[in-house]
């Protein structure tokens, strides 16, 4: 019997805003905490994206910040296709929220002037 074709939903972006965390430039500061240190664009990424790769380190902080479990972010589904790979947002068009989300989406975060 061949193996089964798994795939993954991502849930950051859930489980951020059930914790009344709406802008990712949220999660910096909490990352920078536990040793982590993104950008504000890969922290960007990683809340509105799936991501393909993850380090344990940054998963354990998530976790952590979260206080959530790893099937919490992460949801193992069946694959569609053999090779299926992620949609990309249309540039006009944008994606649809994630099941249970809502409206509910993280802002970018704005760089200010430091004084």
């Amino acid at each position: 019997m061949p193996a089964a074709k798994l795939d993954y939903q991502w849930h950051l972006r859930k489980v951020m805003a059930e914790r009344d965390m709406f802008n990712t430039s949220d999660l910096s500061p909490l990352l920078a905490e536990r040793g982590i240190t993104l950008s504000s664009s890969q922290v960007y990424r990683l809340v509105t994206d799936r991501p393909e790769r993850l380090s344990m380190k940054v998963l354990m902080a998530l976790l952590d910040i979260l206080d959530c479990r790893m099937d919490d972010l992460i949801e193992p589904i069946a694959a569609a296709g053999a090779a299926s790979r992620p949609k990309k947002a249309a540039a006009a068009g944008g994606s649809a929220p994630e099941p249970g989300l809502g409206t509910l989406r993280p802002k970018r975060a704005r760089i200010t002037g430091i004084e």
